[in-house]
């Protein structure tokens, strides 16, 4: 696993994948949380036109070229993870960047972090990123 401290530390951009608009949700604390703690969230979701004071793309593919995102965070059931960081791959590929993908609670599969390995996409697994800031960086 990354260096989870590092990835906090150096993160600037945060894409929450699954982020929703309802604030009794748990994506939407967490990404509220990230946004006081000094990142910009960027919410990524079709079903929603904007969350916290961004707009949210449907995908990754749909964020301006001018975004670099440094964290992935996966709020996705772990079915959909793998589809997931085969998405983030190709952002990747796209824009040079080599984000990181973090996927919350319950929500990893050995596929995805098979794909993100083979991606050379740093991969933290079953891990909340709201906690696991709190315990490094707090």
């Amino acid at each position: 696993m990354p260096d989870q401290k590092h990835l906090l530390e150096t993160a600037q951009t945060i894409a929450v994948v699954g982020c929703s608009d309802d604030p009794s949700r748990t994506s939407f604390a967490i990404a509220r949380y990230l946004q006081a703690a000094g990142y910009r969230v960027i919410p990524v979701n079709p079903n929603i036109e904007g969350c916290l004071g961004e707009t949210a793309y449907p995908d990754l593919q749909h964020i301006p070229d001018d975004v670099t995102i440094d964290i992935v965070n996966i709020f996705r059931h772990p079915k959909h993870t793998a589809d997931m960081v085969r998405m983030t791959a190709d952002y990747a590929k796209k824009t040079g960047a080599q984000p990181a993908i973090w996927t919350q609670l319950g929500v990893s599969s050995l596929e995805a972090e098979r794909l993100a390995e083979e991606a050379g996409l740093p991969y933290v697994a079953n891990r909340c990123i709201m906690v696991m800031h709190r315990t490094l960086l707090g």
